[in-house]
């Protein structure tokens, strides 16, 4: 009895083992995928294999293969954001031969049958652009920037610019209101230029490099990291993110382990540009600028040569036929303009607005080579509009009095801050991504006199942060998009990237969710935006399908100041592109936009990565109406 019940024992154990060992080989077959990767997350830390035909590969960066439905979107979004071919530069490198905005010019086309401009008609501008000889040029691929604009009513709308690729471009305006309507055109680059940039994406990707910290007790060495590395002999931490297989890289410090991590820092930028390069990213003065003061007020002497003084000229004239708001009346004393422009400004400097145009080939206005202004009448019944034959598509929207209004959308109603804090109500708000996003809370956290924020004892310009209001149960949140992130040094644990986070949100009709991600991806391939992109529009997807009622808002990328750094690592070359990407991967879904290109573009104020408060305030208009439709105040 005793041998037959250890028998029987053991068959039972043996049924259990076999059972048990069935179960880990499935699972370990369902799950080979996230087991690879958290294989090569914990334990990689020697040198990255070459690429294999499997991987794709972009200069010296490697990337993980992707599915064939992604890899085709991938192609087909490349496919249809290529921009124009560009010249092939010659060696050594002269300004000569390329776009010079002093010697081009736009010229405004006349209206149907000679007729009167109206509003809802389409304007049309053809700009001619020419080298430093004033020679026409024959290529296309010039960044320009257009709007339209009155600046005594606080209006502007951004126009389309069409490349016909042969060194002529057309402009399209929608008008929109009545009155006096001012065309500006602007050359962000040459077409040489981005000749220029298209390179550093493939060959210098890691031009902004960033660093980290490694510590174990007394011992600390800091080493070099990024989305991926130059291969040397020195090993690598692989840091994949195990649910989004998103890359990052760390060379190994020398007697620590590669677990021994603990901040993430900018570490800086490494010049790539060739011989002659920068010469294509000036912004020195054309202008002259002496700062005098009498008796009773300040003035200025300006002096510069006579097409720049021309230039100059005609923006005194623009500005002294109005007076802005905002600056009070300003009274010129105009001397002939050819030598020396004599200017009294009362109330408030702004004689370095006046000087925006005043650099070689970056950010430049293109002078008209007639009139640059047009007189818009109301629109005259049975009167058909004047449609362009180029552009079908017409502007998010526009400013008029300083408000933004929508075109083809939802209404954009203005909310003070009672009515601001009645919408909030009961809302959790969720804001990831970069620092433009973290205006938005910093804004409502500042205007709202309830909602306070709790301090987490983040770094200002990291994050993450909450806001609280207890009275009104609001709650709101911001944190940054996982790397790449040009910021002060944070901790490691404090790196999320934007899908997870995403995954953690339960959702609901009292949830908003508002993202961007742009501003620093600009040193890299267009592929590495793409995939960051799919594995968030893959969290997006699902939280709406888990949560129907959740509100999603986009933020595009806007215009910047560009200086010579910033020109090189985050161009709005680079962040149109981004926007045209941005756009294509969500459309379809039950989300919203804030257009921060356009309403960046048409405002006065100047472009600024950061746009100013006025800018930040009708955003936050845009996306109060998308959570309270109905209401206003």
């Amino acid at each position: 009895m005793k041998v037959r019940a250890c028998l029987k024992a053991r068959v039972n154990y043996t049924t259990i083992f076999l059972f048990l060992t069935m179960a880990v080989f499935i699972f370990v077959l369902h799950n080979i995928e996230t087991l690879e990767v958290w294989y090569k997350v914990n334990f990689t830390t020697g040198l990255l294999k070459p690429a294999t035909d499997h991987h794709r590969r972009h200069g010296f960066c490697t990337f993980e293969p992707l599915s064939p439905e992604d890899a085709e979107e991938e192609r087909l979004l490349l496919e249809s954001t290529a921009w124009p071919k560009t010249p092939v530069l010659p060696s050594p490198l002269s300004l000569e031969e390329t776009s010079d905005p002093a010697h081009s010019t736009f010229t405004i086309l006349p209206g149907m049958e000679g007729r009167q401009w109206q509003i809802g008609d389409q304007l049309e501008v053809t700009i001619k652009m020419c080298d430093f000889k004033g020679r026409p040029k024959n290529i296309g691929g010039d960044v320009l920037l257009a709007r339209l604009h009155n600046p005594s009513l606080e209006a502007g709308v951004a126009g389309k610019v069409v490349d016909h690729l042969n060194g002529t471009y057309t402009a399209v305006f929608s008008l929109l209101w009545e009155g006096s309507a001012q065309v500006q055109v602007t050359l962000v680059h040459p077409s040489e230029a981005v000749t220029v940039l298209r390179r550093l994406s493939v060959e210098e990707p890691d031009r902004i490099y960033f660093k980290s910290v490694f510590r174990s007790g007394n011992l600390s060495q800091t080493t070099t990291c990024n989305v991926c590395l130059r291969p040397t002999q020195q090993p690598q931490c692989n840091y994949m993110d195990v649910s989004t297989g998103e890359p990052w890289f760390c060379y190994k410090p020398q007697n620590l382990s590669c677990k021994a991590r603990i901040t993430h820092f900018r570490g800086g930028l490494r010049r790539s540009l060739k011989a002659k390069e920068g010469k294509l990213f000036q912004r020195e003065p054309a202008l002259r600028v002496l700062k005098r003061r009498d008796a009773t007020h300040w003035y200025y002497i300006v002096t510069g040569t006579i097409v720049y003084m021309k230039m100059f000229c005609v923006v005194l004239k623009e500005l002294s036929s109005s007076c802005f708001p905002h600056d009070c009346c300003l009274t010129f004393v105009l001397r002939p303009c050819i030598d020396v422009v004599y200017v009294v400004v009362f109330v408030r400097n702004v004689v370095s607005s006046m000087l925006s145009f005043s650099r070689v080939n970056m950010k430049v206005p293109i002078r008209a080579s007639g009139p640059a202004d047009i007189t818009v009448l109301p629109k005259k019944e049975g009167q058909p509009n004047v449609e362009s034959s180029i552009v079908k598509s017409g502007p998010a929207g526009y400013y008029y009095q300083g408000v933004w209004h929508t075109l083809g959308g939802s209404t954009v109603h203005q909310f003070n801050i009672e009515a601001i804090t009645q919408c909030l109500k009961g809302k959790v708000i969720y804001m990831f991504g970069d620092s433009t996003v973290r205006q938005f809370f910093e804004y409502l956290t500042a205007e709202l006199p309830n909602l306070k924020e709790f301090d987490l004892h983040s770094q200002r310009k990291a994050g993450p942060f909450i806001s609280l209001d207890y009275t009104n149960n609001i709650l709101m949140k911001y944190r940054f998009h996982g790397p790449p992130i040009r910021t002060v040094p944070v901790p490691i644990s404090e790196l999320r990237y934007m899908a997870n986070e995403l995954n953690g949100v339960t959702g609901g009709s009292n949830t908003v969710v508002i993202f961007c991600v742009w501003a620093h991806f600009g040193t890299f391939p267009m592929e590495l935006y793409i995939r960051r992109l799919q594995t968030i529009r893959r969290a997006v997807v699902q939280l709406l399908d888990r949560a129907p009622d959740t509100l999603v808002i986009i933020r595009t990328g806007n215009p910047k100041e560009l200086t010579f750094t910033a020109a090189q690592t985050n161009s709005d070359w680079q962040t149109y592109q981004v926007n045209k990407v941005l756009r294509a991967m969500f459309k379809g879904l039950n989300v919203h936009f804030v257009n921060a290109w356009e309403m960046t573009l048409a405002h006065h104020l100047p472009h600024d990565l950061h746009p100013k408060p006025p800018i930040i305030k009708n955003m936050i208009n845009v996306i109060m109406s998308y959570m309270c439709p109905q209401q206003g105040g």
